[in-house]
């Protein structure tokens, strides 16, 4: 792996870094999990659009630049350190668009790409259910083939961004008589369908990120459906993949985060416990690894390689560095770590207390950290089952 960038590559650099100086916000946004944030978030997303940067690795056809992926790193290097705003159509760019890439026909790649690049239509993901969260080979959620649509029934939790979102992405049971992950089907529907209701579902900060979808006999027609019925498995472990491996969370974000962690030991040193040294220097270690491992990673792609159960891997490494993290920050502030972003006295300390409420989640989504263990076992270690 050569780590030395080309000509085209340092000029793509300079012309993203220009471009974010120039356009990112002066002042953060608001919290995307309120009506005000998310409306603010989604301009963002068209601004990104109007200037090609929204995904600059798709194809120019659908908003994108048709770089490569390591122009797509280096994008995101630039994103993060400019401080630009978090994406809040991330379940449509990161994880949705790559699967409409790999199973979409032409007809869905053409309706949704373009539209989800410019924030017109942002996307939630629903996955979970109250008796399927990690374990998604136990969805009950139906979708009944009835003419040239699909009846849906059922429940969905835990959909991140359905609050405000315009569309969800769900995996449906098609075959009543299957079990597990047969029978499974990807459907995409519009939030505003006749028969959706959507509640919201207050986080640890009291905002709503995530909320319920409930299906009472609502129509889809068929060419929402993602793949063949009955493959939806197969998609779903797709957009896994990305989730887990590559798209969702790249090296930058744990970077930054941890040149943020740096700075804060060196304000906070002279009290500081010195064993909190060790622990912020295996933080930058352990950033600086995971970026070095996915430009391996990508490498491996531009040659014709792909991802495997090794995304596991990738998924417990990022979600466990957060949390490492920001609990060391947390231990270095002591009792001002307690302070949340909005009070009086917080300055920038309350980016902490915030951050790490949002690492906690991570071990949970993309399949809880304790499915991933078992998955390297299996598949990649070849370990028998228990």
């Amino acid at each position: 792996m050569d780590l030395t960038f080309t000509p085209e590559e340092d000029a793509f650099r300079r012309e993203a870094r220009g471009w974010l100086e120039a356009h990112v916000p002066a002042k953060p946004l608001p919290s995307m999990d309120t009506a005000e944030g998310f409306a603010a978030h989604r301009a963002w997303e068209r601004t990104l659009n109007d200037g090609r940067w929204a995904m600059v690795s798709w194809p120019e056809a659908y908003g994108g630049r048709g770089v490569n992926l390591i122009e797509w790193l280096i994008f995101e290097e630039e994103y993060f350190r400019a401080g630009a705003p978090g994406r809040v159509n991330q379940n449509g760019i990161f994880l949705l668009g790559p699967t409409l890439m790999d199973y979409g026909t032409d007809a869905q790649k053409a309706r949704h790409l373009p539209r989800m690049a410019a924030g017109e239509d942002v996307w939630a993901q629903g996955w979970s259910e109250p008796n399927a969260g990690s374990d998604m080979a136990a969805i009950r959620a139906t979708a009944r083939l009835d003419g040239d649509h699909y009846v849906l029934n059922g429940q969905k939790t835990w959909c991140s961004r359905a609050v405000f979102a315009d569309w969800i992405f769900c995996i449906f049971r098609t075959d009543p008589e299957s079990q597990r992950h047969r029978g499974l089907t990807f459907i995409l529907v519009p939030l505003d369908a006749e028969g959706v209701k959507v509640r919201p579902i207050a986080q640890l900060d009291g905002e709503t990120g995530f909320a319920e979808v409930f299906f009472d006999d609502v129509h889809v027609p068929v060419e929402n459906r993602l793949g063949d019925e009955g493959a939806g498995w197969r998609v779903a472990m797709a957009t896994a993949g990305f989730e887990r491996g590559l798209m969702l969370r790249s090296p930058a974000r744990f970077q930054s985060t941890a040149a943020r962690l740096v700075a804060l030991y060196k304000d906070e040193a002279e009290q500081a416990d010195p064993a909190l040294r060790d622990a912020v220097v295996r933080a930058w270690m352990d950033a600086e690894a995971y970026c070095l491992n996915t430009y391996r990673t990508v490498s491996r792609l531009m040659s014709g390689g792909s991802i495997g159960a090794e995304a596991s891997l990738n998924k417990i490494f990022w979600s466990e560095l957060d949390v490492h993290m920001h609990e060391t920050a947390l231990s270095l502030l002591e009792a001002r770590g307690q302070l949340l972003p909005h009070a009086p006295d917080a300055g920038n300390v309350g980016r902490w207390l915030d951050g790490y409420l949002f690492s906690l989640a991570g071990p949970i989504y993309a399949g809880t950290n304790e499915i991933q263990r078992n998955v390297i076992a299996e598949r990649l270690l070849g370990l028998p089952k228990a």
